[in-house]
């Protein structure tokens, strides 16, 4: 067992959650619960609510055992991703980036973005779909919307991450809602419901639909996101704690997911109550379904909470969405950006092309759109399933935590009836492309394309078996060189610039720099005017602030020089950051000291950050009195 962590997933809130505080056992055991409500919004977002209408409107209730079959499957895979998380340290894209060689993990790393781009294209769609059915905003505004978004995001990541999980379940209870309230009025026949548990596939269009809502159900970037999630509860490494832990996350993970599964089931219900009791066969897409439930039903109610679920499903899931990437990307690349433009690089990977498609298209062509994200996602899916497989099956990371020989004979059963059923989707999807397309060399490059995932699929099962057992030597955080540090000898500061704002933090900026200093330093005292007359004139101004401010650099640099030290003082002018930083410049400061006023948020947009303005300017050292 790898008990060793190297690298933190969601640094910011890693462990941020400890259940040994809780003062009961009933809250120490909802301490673990969360994550797998984080995850579940990816089984019920609107990229699946079309194979879930087509499949209620054309076959009734028939095909809800598939929904049942696929919902069990998802609680395994989430399951051992969770367990992965717990027992490693580790998610699953740091996983892969210790096995695999550079190069195929490279494209792993990019067949995961892809897929996040796709979902998130589909709760773009979602969003604007759900926005112009309920307040008819036009569907290119309502994509343009779901960019604000962004700073949703950002809040609820200040909050914390107890805070995010209770947002994304309040969503979640409003979609459930919604469709409760919508089988209250549709009036299922539960004996017919009860019926469709048992398995049968009417036809080969049924058998089609059910590849579709197993394709839509398993997300990949889930299997990303979980093994991170259950790393935000501060977990003991000892046996008894990491089996606790595992054992309260596939709780988490069965009644998560049971509330996805209620969600999907009961919009298959509702198509099979109200649209195959109606013989409208038809209906697949999100805007068919929601003109029909009110005439059909004889309430507006009926496709106003049919709007409002689909909007709350898109929200949610882009939440999600976003942790996911960032995990990827931390995962595979050690790179990290900040939350804001992860966020906005990924929401305009997936509102672009929605745009482009709209303007040249139309709007018909959105449900296209939503079955194209998820043939994406299926192309991506056996890149993440694989991997999880290999990783829960090692005992000599996993020890004694290992899958046993039953779990790991269902769960390649799950994962070969996953990566045959999206396989025939994609492959069917590629026949199509090709019929529409006449050139021979399009049509070559579909089909290699397609036989290069193939063999890259084969290469990600067979890697970790045959030609590689043992992880790459991966530092970190780079060398260390000790030989150079046991000589160095320390260097004191020639010079140390204060930057003084005249408040009562300057008190601190001064003692501290006193500390720091020797008998030969010299100190550069500055202030910057900040009168609008100074901001205009500059150095010239003569000002009653200028003047003031002036009278107060000659005390300071008395009260210096009384010390016995070697004193100048300055004042700048224009604007606050660049003016630090050119007079620190200016006399060769070996650093800079600083007060800190503690504000944030919408004050440091109000006040400004001086701060992280100079530090990206100057070279040298700042310290900031706190």
């Amino acid at each position: 067992m790898n008990s060793k962590i190297t690298h933190t997933s969601l640094s910011d809130v890693h462990e941020s959650i400890d259940p040994s505080k809780a003062k009961s056992k009933w809250r120490k055991i909802f301490a673990f619960f969360g994550p797998a409500y984080l995850v579940s919004v990816g089984y019920m977002d609107p990229g699946n609510w079309a194979t879930d209408l087509a499949g209620g409107s054309q076959f009734g209730y028939k095909l809800i055992w598939v929904l049942l079959m696929s919902n069990l499957m998802a609680v395994l895979l989430q399951s051992l991703s969770a367990r992965l998380g717990i027992v490693q340290g580790r998610d699953l894209a740091q996983c892969n980036r210790a096995i695999y060689p550079k190069g195929i993990n490279f494209i792993l790393y990019v067949l995961a973005e892809i897929a996040i781009a796709a979902c998130d294209l589909a709760e773009v769609l979602g969003m604007a779909i759900g926005l112009n059915l309920l307040i008819g905003l036009p569907l290119i505004w309502g994509v343009s919307v779901t960019l604000l978004d962004t700073f949703l995001l950002l809040y609820l990541q200040r909050l914390g991450m107890r805070k995010m999980e209770a947002f994304i379940i309040t969503l979640i209870s409003i979609i459930g809602l919604c469709f409760l309230i919508e089988m209250f009025y549709s009036k299922p026949d539960f004996g017919d419901v009860a019926k469709g548990f048992v398995p049968s596939l009417p036809n080969s269009a049924a058998l089609y639909i059910a590849i579709g809502i197993i394709g839509a159900t398993v997300m990949p970037h889930n299997l990303y996101l979980h093994s991170a999630l259950v790393q935000t509860r501060k977990i003991g490494r000892d046996v008894t704690s990491l089996k606790k832990a595992i054992k309260f996350n596939i709780i988490d993970s069965v009644l998560a997911l049971n509330m996805a599964f209620f969600v999907n089931a009961a919009i298959l219900i509702l198509a099979a109550s109200v649209f195959f009791k109606t013989e409208h066969f038809g209906v697949a897409s999100l805007q068919d379904a929601h003109q029909l439930l009110a005439p059909l039903l004889g309430s507006k109610w009926a496709s106003h909470l049919f709007a409002i679920a689909l909007i709350a499903a898109g929200q949610s899931s882009t939440v999600t969405g976003t942790l996911a990437g960032q995990i990827v990307m931390e995962g595979y690349l050690r790179l990290r950006l900040n939350p804001w433009v992860r966020r906005l690089i990924t929401r305009l990977l997936a509102i672009i092309p929605a745009v482009i498609v709209i303007l040249w298209m139309g709007d018909k062509e959105v449900d296209s759109m939503l079955v194209f994200s998820q043939v994406l996602l299926s192309m991506q899916l056996a890149f993440a399933v694989i991997p999880l497989i290999h990783f829960v099956s090692d005992q000599k990371r996993m020890g004694q935590f290992a899958i046993g020989p039953v779990t790991k004979t269902v769960a390649w059963l799950v994962a070969c009836v996953i990566v045959y059923l999206n396989l025939q989707l994609v492959y069917d999807a590629i026949a199509k492309w090709e019929i529409l397309t006449s050139h021979l060399a399009l049509k070559m490059l579909i089909w290699a394309g397609f036989a290069a995932l193939c063999v890259l699929l084969l290469v990600t099962f067979i890697y970790p078996l045959v030609l590689r057992r043992k992880e790459h030597s991966i530092n970190i955080h780079g060398e260390i060189i000790m030989d150079k540090l046991q000589h160095a000898s320390p260097q004191p500061f020639k010079v140390i610039a204060l930057a003084l704002d005249y408040s009562e933090k300057d008190e601190q900026v001064i003692q501290y720099a006193w500390q720091l200093a020797h008998d030969d330093t010299r100190f550069v005292l500055m202030h910057i005017v900040e009168s609008a007359s100074a901001k205009m004139i500059g150095a010239e101004v003569k000002d009653f602030e200028t003047v003031e401010d002036q009278k107060r650099m000659d005390q300071y640099v008395q009260l210096f020089a009384d010390k016995g030290y070697l004193v100048n003082g300055m004042l700048g002018f224009y604007d606050r950051a660049k003016e630090i930083a050119r007079i620190s410049k200016d006399v060769n400061a070996d650093l800079l000291i600083m007060g800190s006023h503690g504000h944030k948020g919408i004050k440091d947009w109000l006040l400004g950050e001086t701060i992280d303005s100079v530090r990206h300017i100057l070279p040298i050292p700042i310290f900031i009195a706190r």
